[in-house]
């Protein structure tokens, strides 16, 4: 009984050590850590690679010794305790084997706490936005971070894995004073922009910021994040015409892909604007006074896209 017994409690002990992590990649392993103070470490199990099973070997985490044996039991609970635990023969010192451990942070529901991304507040605050000129299946992928983490690294994909149909550059930084924003730019291979989307694009972001691990995900089809580039426009003051052109990088032909616009007239002195809608590509303002800032933006005219940011000053 006693043997029973001693085999249903090494049973669990065994599936505790595996429900405390997950493999990232090879020899690379995420620990859920809850972030608070009443939690207990999460146990993980590490075994040394070593083909002689006699062959002294230690352990070791930054230079420090944790243990010898085969087998090391390591608790990982906060950010220190994560990173590189190394195995290396006892008489020699060469490197044997290693496993690499991550922290990601969880509530008390298990759920992740994402806190490495800056949120964008529009037109939702989220963490991971998509945007496409046109309807070529080619499209940006956009993130930020604070400027507090310069070594923080970055994988965006399809949730497809290596055999999707999604293929991304890698990410550019854009730096200004406070934030560092990152963009991608990503294909959907074999795209057909005449065709009806069935299966949206699901994208997956993975961040990793020393020895902390957090991840983000986006689902949407082409049509929802289509976001045409602003018109280009001149305005003719002796007939008071404004005219304009469709984007450059907008979609062909324009009878199967028509743009809608709107047509923004500020004025200096009152700090007020009025707003006219139109499918044409001009429109009469005959009363613009000089001192009138005339712009234009365009959308999808048969999908409810995004508007196009305003064009520069048609005069």
């Amino acid at each position: 009984m006693s043997h029973l017994l001693f085999a249903i409690l090494s049973l669990f002990s065994f599936a505790a050590l595996l429900e405390a992590q997950w493999k990232l990649r090879e020899n690379v392993y995420v620990i859920e850590s809850e972030w608070n103070n009443e939690a207990p470490a999460k146990r993980v199990e590490l075994t040394c690679n070593a083909s002689d099973e006699t062959l002294p070997v230690y352990w070791e985490k930054d230079t420090e010794l944790k243990g010898t044996g085969k087998t090391l039991i390591a608790e990982v609970k906060e950010f220190p305790d994560a990173g590189n635990y190394t195995c290396l023969t006892a008489d020699t010192h060469e490197i044997i084997s290693y496993d690499f451990f991550l922290i990601t942070k969880i509530d008390s529901n298990g759920q992740m706490i994402r806190s490495i991304l800056k949120s964008f507040d529009e037109p939702k605050k989220t963490f991971l936005k998509c945007e496409a000129k046109n309807y070529s299946g080619i499209f940006i992928c956009s993130w930020m971070t604070e400027n507090e983490s310069p070594n923080v690294k970055f994988t965006i994909r399809s949730l497809k894995g290596s055999q999707g149909d999604v293929i991304c550059s890698s990410p550019v930084a854009h730096t200004d004073t406070s934030v560092t924003e990152y963009t991608a730019q990503c294909q959907k291979e074999s795209y057909c922009p005449f065709a009806e989307e069935h299966e949206p694009i699901e994208m997956f972001l993975e961040v990793i910021d020393e020895v902390e691990y957090e991840n983000y995900t986006s689902s949407f089809f082409i049509r929802d994040i289509i976001k045409p580039d602003p018109p280009q426009c001149q305005y003719v003051a002796t007939n008071g015409t404004v005219t304009w052109t469709y984007p450059r990088t907008w979609s062909t032909p324009k009878s199967y892909f028509p743009l809608t616009f709107r047509v923004k007239v500020e004025s200096a002195k009152k700090h007020s604007s009025q707003i006219r809608d139109t499918d044409e590509q001009s429109i009469q303002i005959p009363t613009a006074g000089p001192k009138r800032k005339i712009s234009v933006q365009a959308r999808d005219r048969y999908y409810n896209s995004s508007w196009s940011e305003w064009s520069s000053l048609c005069r």
